[in-house]
């Protein structure tokens, strides 16, 4: 079989201090599956267009996603999305939103004022960098808030061209634009940012700008913003944090944006506003490290560590120096000998998610409590996260000759992933519905397959369940979904879960299902493991522990691979052998596929040039990742 896609509609403190809202199920569950983005850039985010996409806008970026052709706004080539997605959230960042369009086409909000003929000359000299870097310093706090570039007026124009294109392109029951932004808090180049969007549409939508970091960059004033904003107007919203991987140890930090151990008051407030985490996108994936997962020989997927580092930025620690002076003799010494491992778990999802937990056991409250799902990040104007048609991070970067050059400082257009999707249990296609399932997190990650994942835990569910004609409605009597809390502990000695995944139609045959497993032990110490569950092949669990690999089948002359390993669908019903009923626990799936061919190895091929001059591996397991079940004693 070739790589070659047809085109088919388918539907904190660890061990000391280490580190919401439960899984409300649908009225009878939820019987569809919807596939799309949350996370899309077009012209109108500067970083977008100043690294070469003029030309691609919101209304682009709508017809892409649906299915369309539309020109490039770098190469100019005619390009199609593989499979169209079901809905798309377009998220340009909120701070200086349309500006530089706006400039550059003669506005004169913005090119009549002093800033906006400096920065036309600039234009014309060539000087882009240079605005950029103007731009990124007023984010990073480095130099205030420029007004000719910033103010309500120019806001709230371009608030309305985006939502006015999400309403052309709204289609219930066909297709789903949803309205929003994205928060770009990056303290220091430390990434905190959120993609912000609602439920509703401009009717709501119109009574107020979007907030952003330049009014401020502390994501517990985001939350007081939207609290507010939402009993003015009736909107309702969701914040998805994302890339938590450069985040600097901040994204699960132990304190909050003060340096004030975490209250039960800020998990509310998180939890309401945040239910849900991008866990993987074309930045890498934040799933975990081999550094924090020794044991995991899946850990090392996707690992990207760049920060977005900007010039005169100082370095921010989230052991301030008052969290330190509030800590004991013993616990400071442990801080200060481990904060590099300290601050690394607060970069990834499944330590965040352990360490919420252990947060939970000392407060009473649990402020990681998230589901995770998977999006792009493009800031090409595209949504495209298919390896043999992937557009990159950047329109600079879409070429198998421009992925050479810096797309961000230190970074290459090789070190970017063809991720990410997010998939949403729901029953019908329209803004509401899917608002709804996300809130209540039944929505999973994939870092781009369209791998059909469902995913239960209950007392008794049992291998008749799985293979009954009315699977899903059973599953849902008898249990939870995922993003789920377990009911309170029945007649067994410890949960069953039920979990069952099928390819994309499309792509490669599966390896495995894996359910990973985060608890407390009886001293609180926060304890992780990775089940193989369900397999292909007829292999067997070595002697180690260890499932034997299912092999790779890729072609490295040719990038074409065949599914004649794997298997196109894996089931089981599993019990927990370690389970202990006094111990606080999440469970979350991850489905791995066979190898398939990463981008740089097409690419390489194309380029006639050994995969190896581009720092990145031929070949790739992709994945799922289901949001988690949680047991509370």
């Amino acid at each position: 079989m070739s790589n070659k896609r047809t085109r088919l509609w388918t539907g904190l403190l660890a061990g000391l201090l280490a580190l919401g809202a439960s899984g409300v199920q649908a009225e009878g569950g939820a019987s569809k599956l919807f596939w799309g983005d949350t996370h899309l850039h077009t012209s109108y985010s500067p970083d977008a267009f100043l690294l070469r996409n003029a030309t691609a806008d919101p209304d682009t970026s709508y017809r892409w996603a649906r299915g369309l052709p539309v020109v490039h706004p770098y190469n100019r080539a005619r390009i199609q999305i593989g499979t169209p997605l079901d809905f798309l959230v377009v998220s340009d960042h909120a701070e200086f939103m349309g500006v530089i369009p706006a400039l550059l086409q003669g506005n004169p909000l913005v090119a009549d004022t002093e800033t906006g003929k400096r920065y036309r000359k600039m234009f014309d000299e060539g000087r882009q960098v240079e605005v950029f870097t103007e731009l990124i310093a007023q984010v990073n706090k480095i130099v205030p808030p420029d007004p000719d570039l910033y103010n309500d007026e120019i806001n709230s124009e371009v608030w309305n061209s985006i939502m006015d294109a999400a309403d052309r392109h709204n289609e219930p029951g066909v297709f789903t634009a949803f309205m929003g932004w994205e928060w770009s808090s990056t303290p220091n180049g430390n990434n905190l940012h959120r993609v912000v969007f609602m439920k509703e549409g401009k009717e709501k939508g119109s009574q107020f700008i979007p907030y952003n970091s330049l009014d401020s960059d502390k994501p517990e004033d985001l939350w007081k913003w939207l609290e507010s904003t939402s009993t003015a107007t009736g909107a309702n919203f969701i914040a998805i944090p994302h890339n938590s991987n450069i985040s600097g140890g901040l994204m699960f930090s132990l304190t909050d944006s003060y340096g004030a151990l975490i209250t039960p008051d800020y998990a509310e407030a998180r939890m309401k506003w945040e239910p849900l985490l991008e866990v993987t996108q074309i930045k890498g994936d934040s799933e975990t490290h081999p550094d924090l997962s020794p044991q995991d020989e899946f850990a090392d997927y996707e690992t990207y560590e760049h920060l977005i580092a900007a010039e005169g930025a100082e370095t921010t620690s989230m052991f301030s120096d008052a969290f330190l002076a509030s800590l004991n003799e013993g616990d400071r010494e442990y801080v200060v000998m481990n904060q590099d491992m300290l601050e690394k778990r607060s970069n990834y999802a499944r330590s965040g998610l352990i360490r919420g937990l252990v947060i939970q056991d000392r407060i009473g409250a649990n402020p990681y409590k998230f589901g995770m799902i998977g999006s792009t990040d493009s800031h090409s104007g595209m949504a495209s996260a298919e390896e043999d048609n992937f557009w990159g991070k950047m329109a600079l970067d879409s070429t198998p000759e421009t992925k050479s050059e810096e797309v961000i400082p230190g970074t290459y257009g090789w070190d970017m992933g063809a991720a990410g999707l997010v998939a949403v249990w729901a029953n019908e296609n329209t803004r509401a519905e899917l608002f709804d399932a996300m809130q209540r997190k039944e929505a999973y990650a994939t870092t781009g397959p369209r791998i059909r994942l469902r995913f239960f835990g209950g007392w008794d569910y049992s291998p008749a369940d799985l293979e009954h004609k009315d699977f899903a409605m059973r599953a849902y009597d008898k249990g939870v979904p995922m993003g789920g809390d377990l009911a309170e502990r029945g007649k067994n000695e410890a949960p069953t879960f039920l979990v069952s995944a099928l390819k994309d139609p499309v792509d490669a045959n599966l390896d495995r299902i894996q359910i990973v497993k985060g608890w407390l032990d009886d001293e609180g110490m926060p304890q992780e493991k990775v089940y193989d569950v369900a397999w292909s092949d007829a292999r067997s669990i070595a002697g180690d522990g260890k499932l034997e690999p299912v092999g790779n089948t890729v072609d490295p002359s040719t990038g074409n691979y065949t599914n004649s390993i794997g298997d196109p669908e894996l089931s089981a019903v599993w019990i927990d052998p370690d389970f202990d009923a006094d111990q606080a626990a999440m469970y979350y799936v991850r489905v791995i596929q066979i190898p398939t061919p990463r981008h740089t190895l097409l690419d390489a091929i194309a380029l006639g040039i050994n995969v190896s001059e581009t720092g990145q591996p031929a070949t790739i397991q992709e994945r799922a990742y289901s949001s988690p079940i949680w047991y509370t004693p």
